[in-house]
């Protein structure tokens, strides 16, 4: 059951809500910065590009401390393109996704108990109701 869990929270897209809000994840107290002194120049860029962009309209610590799969990093990038206001346009939204693809890949699949699990948007209501 808690394998069940577990998946299911994996392939729920991350619903995020504005800083706004006053809404807390677990994802927003970890580190809210990353080393990416090793990734290739593109990637430092884009890391850049992404720390600017979503940090508008949530914890830029959210997306560094959640675990995703590529198919669930591009439904989250493209569901945050089309949020009022936030100024990622097709071109940037690749180069977000490119970005967070890698980092996926080269940070979080290699220690994956140190991130969290996206949460569903379930999860997120009950968080919004505290």
């Amino acid at each position: 059951m808690k394998r069940l869990i577990q998946m299911l929270m994996l392939l729920a897209p991350l619903s995020l809500v504005s800083q706004t809000s006053n809404v807390v994840l677990p994802q927003d107290a970890g580190p809210d910065k990353i080393d990416v002194s090793a990734y290739p120049a593109p990637q430092q860029a884009a890391y850049k590009l992404f720390s600017t962009k979503c940090s508008k309209c949530h914890t830029i610590a959210r997306p560094i401390n959640t675990m995703m799969k590529r198919d669930e990093w591009e439904r989250y990038v493209k569901r945050m393109m089309h949020k009022p206001n936030s100024g990622i346009g097709d071109a940037q939204g690749k180069q977000i996704f490119e970005f967070l693809v890698l980092d996926q890949t080269e940070r979080k699949d290699k220690n994956p108990k140190a991130f969290f699990p996206a949460l569903s948007d379930e999860e997120i209501d009950k968080l919004k109701k505290k």
